[in-house]
């Protein structure tokens, strides 16, 4: 059996790399941008829920049941949260 080398592999010597991806500009932390806030509190479990549940919630930063969390109220959130609704209470933040 003859051992394989770099020399034996036809056609990947000459192979140009792909240029590398830029980096996207850093985005602005919930703190920073303005709007309206939301009150998120999970008051259900996502134990016995799709996957796909269980990751909105960590995605929105809910890690236990009955945690609360402040996000700011833009289209993204308003998605997750139409997503577990089932398992969040939402409230406006009192100013």
């Amino acid at each position: 059996m003859p051992s394989r080398t770099k020399a034996g592999k036809a056609g990947r010597a000459g192979k140009a790399k792909t240029p590398a991806k830029k980096r996207a500009a850093p985005r602005a932390s919930v703190k920073e941008s303005g709007g309206a806030k939301l009150v998120v509190k999970q008051v259900k479990s996502g134990i016995g829920h799709a996957e796909t549940y269980k990751r909105t919630l960590r995605a929105l930063g809910l890690r236990h049941h009955q945690a609360e969390i402040v996000v700011t109220d833009n289209p993204s959130i308003r998605g997750m949260l139409t997503k577990v609704h089932h398992l969040v209470s939402v409230r406006p933040q009192e100013a």
